[in-house]
């Protein structure tokens, strides 16, 4: 979620009993984003079969849809603050139905990663205003039973996610096979931006920062000249030109460092407030969220190709054997954020790196032992783990990086932490092919399949633990205890990360 800055002006009365239906219909479009992200996952395989899609095909399919979020997220947020967060909201939830109809009823895998990018674009317009109307519509009394409501959907989107996507999958509906995940949005979104426009109340920031499109125009061509020769090099031989347009990229992003500089000198309105990047823990906090996003982005596309394709197992059990993963994560995030980090502080971050990168042993381990043999109940350990350690990390890490960030930059800081998580991932979806099918060969057997796919997932896992060991480190330039309990009980609890109070809009 984004924040541009904050303000204060009064709040609507708590009477009006609309703010319960306009939240609903703000949590079921953040539901519906998260669902789609783990959706797709699922059905990717389904989606390569049906739709003949390459290698690098599938690989857009899900980093499209996080490049394009990733890149318009903080403009969604600006945009929400300067014309009003209600029609954004409206205009993003709109935007991305309309993008969902486009993948379902897509007739090439190039039209399908077209229509994921729109999507992600879309997205980026809708999630922004999310928290934002929270904050419009509540008074500061009702916010804490809000925000558990929302930890609830997110929870509720982790878990239902997969299994969701596979059903969908192995129904098949009316023939359609993977199609019916993009479908499902249609009734839901339509409904939601029907009556967004009767319940939700417009809200603006009366002093909001203009937009940075050359700053979003540059990252956006920094990532895609970063991306697409990762993901194109294998399949076209490593091209020269690949090499040229990713060192090129490293030219692109200085260009945006010394743009933004000067945005900044200009009018105080640059996409990314380079001054952050002076406090330490800020710093290691992105480069944790940078490289934790690489590893989801690995290891979630992976982990889906061995299932299905490698084991051959259906998109079912596939979706049924990760549900223990999901509960595992909800379970410790709770316990981090209530109990562990308030008494421990960094340290149970830390902890979740070596436990997540245990579990991902363990999983290795097991893949090498059972091979193709391997069955659901016996990958339930390793998933746990993994879980677990993910777990205590994700809920707690944003407070920890933002601890030190001075208050006028707290919105910009949160937006720039999501953002670099979904490039994070975005990164990571790229290097699949490297990791994971560069370890495959170009024609197989049928019998060589299973084989190949287990060994590129053992080799896959190798980097998701390494890459482990590497936020672990980073973590030990993260503040001992997050800042809410070290500044005690005079201080306003701090809000997550999109605190700001908006000014109504009749």
């Amino acid at each position: 979620m984004t924040s541009t800055e904050q303000t204060h002006t009064p709040r609507p009365a708590p009477a009006d009993r609309r703010r319960w239906f306009a939240l609903a219909i703000v949590m079921t479009a953040a539901f519906m984003d998260l669902v789609d992200v783990t959706i797709v996952n699922i059905a990717i395989p389904s989606i390569q079969r049906s739709a003949h899609a390459s290698v690098s095909q599938i690989q857009w399919i899900t980093a499209g849809y996080a490049l394009a979020f990733a890149a318009a997220l903080i403009t969604g947020g600006r945009l929400g603050d300067i014309h009003g967060r209600r029609r954004l909201f409206l205009i993003g939830i709109g935007g991305f139905t309309l993008a969902s109809a486009l993948c379902g009823f897509a007739v090439n895998p190039d039209m399908l990663v077209a229509s994921r990018i729109l999507q992600g674009g879309m997205a980026a317009m809708m999630v922004p205003q999310v928290l934002s109307i929270v904050h419009a519509t509540f008074p500061a009394h009702e916010r804490g039973k809000v925000f558990g409501l929302f930890g609830a959907i997110v929870g509720l989107g982790a878990v239902s996610g997969p299994l969701l996507g596979a059903l969908l999958t192995e129904w098949n509906l009316f023939g359609l096979e993977w199609r019916p995940i993009f479908l499902i949005n249609l009734p839901v979104g339509i409904a939601a931006f029907l009556l967004g426009r009767r319940f939700i109340t417009e809200s603006k920031a009366p002093k909001a920062l203009k937009l940075d499109l050359v700053g979003v125009a540059l990252v956006s061509l920094g990532l895609l000249m970063l991306l697409y020769p990762l993901t194109r090099g294998r399949e076209l031989g490593w091209p020269l030109w690949g090499y040229l347009c990713m060192v090129g990229a490293l030219v692109v992003f200085a260009a945006l460092v010394s743009y933004e500089k000067r945005k900044a000198a200009r009018d105080g309105s640059p996409l990314i407030e380079l001054s952050l990047f002076r406090v330490k823990s800020f710093a290691a906090g992105i480069a944790v969220q940078t490289v934790f996003g690489v590893a989801l982005g690995i290891f979630f596309l992976v982990w889906t190709l061995y299932m299905q394709i490698g084991l051959g197992w259906s998109p079912l059990r596939a979706g049924l054997t990760g549900v223990p993963f999901s509960i595992a994560v909800s379970v410790a995030a709770g316990m981090s954020v209530q109990k562990l980090v308030p008494r421990f502080g960094r340290k149970v971050l830390q902890a979740g790196a070596l436990v997540m990168g245990a579990g991902v042993l363990i999983y290795l381990w097991e893949a090498h032992r059972y091979g193709l043999s391997i069955a659901s109940w016996q990958m339930a350990l390793p998933l746990v783990v993994m879980g677990a350690g993910m777990g205590l990390i994700v809920a707690p890490l944003t407070d920890a990086v933002l601890s030190e960030v001075p208050r006028e930059h707290a919105g910009s800081a949160s937006g720039l932490i999501n953002t670099v998580q979904q490039m994070g991932n975005a990164l990571g979806l790229g290097l699949v092919s490297v990791v994971f099918f560069g370890e495959i060969g170009d024609r197989l057997a049928p019998a060589q399949v299973g084989p190949a796919f287990v060994h590129a997932f053992q080799h896959a896992l190798w980097w998701v633990a390494g890459i482990m060991g590497v936020i672990f480190l980073l973590m030990s330039a993260l503040p001992k205890r997050p800042a809410q309990h070290v500044e005690g009980a005079t201080d306003e609890p701090a809000a997550p990360v999109t605190e700001r109070e908006p000014e109504l809009v009749s």
